[in-house]
């Protein structure tokens, strides 16, 4: 099934919505909330809640990409129960990944902060579309579903310290062009 004809059942309330989403969407949102948590029960209710909060938002948005919809969904969803998790638990290589990028983006946001949030998210994405497609997927791969660097290896074909090097020299610039849009850091 398609995503309008899966966003129409959400707009009609038929529950199917929630089984056709869970087919065509399933694997991604235990991918995304597998690479976050630590245990199978976490990403379960994860996956879920996820369903159950696209049910709710659904009637007041109308997205225009869905997949994107639903695995922002998921991952908002995974760090937050991610945060709630004793540190003990967590997962090491979600934690090293958010810790690669507190040298670009820190800091806590509260809701004054939010429009320059959005305008970070905005800068991010336009240095992200200026990269090569190898760069951007690297990236993305680390710090979107928080692979790790063995996974992206195997994926690519680059070694582990070639996917690092890219890693580094894109934070980098990342740190560069955010200081020259006169973000601070």
């Amino acid at each position: 099934m398609d995503d309008e004809a899966i966003i129409s059942l959400y707009w009609h309330r038929d529950e199917n919505a929630i089984y056709e989403t869970s087919l065509k969407y399933g694997k991604l949102c235990w991918h995304i909330a597998g690479n976050i948590l630590s245990s199978r029960e976490d990403c379960e209710e994860c996956v879920n809640d996820t369903y159950l909060g696209v049910w709710h938002a659904i009637p007041e948005q109308h997205p225009s990409r869905f997949q994107p919809f639903i695995g922002r969904i998921t991952r908002n969803l995974a760090l937050k129960r991610f945060d709630y998790i004793t540190a003990a638990k967590r997962n090491p290589v979600a934690l090293n990944s958010l810790d690669e990028l507190d040298e670009c983006v820190s800091g806590s946001f509260n809701l004054e902060d939010e429009v320059e949030a959005r305008r970070i998210e905005r800068l991010i994405d336009s240095l992200l579309l200026g990269l090569d497609e190898e760069r951007r997927a690297v990236f993305v791969r680390r710090y979107w579903y928080f692979d790790s660097l063995k996974t992206i290896s195997s994926l690519t074909g680059y070694s582990q310290n070639r996917v690092k090097s890219m890693l580094a020299g894109t934070r980098r610039a990342l740190r560069a062009y955010l200081e020259s849009e006169g973000v601070e850091l």
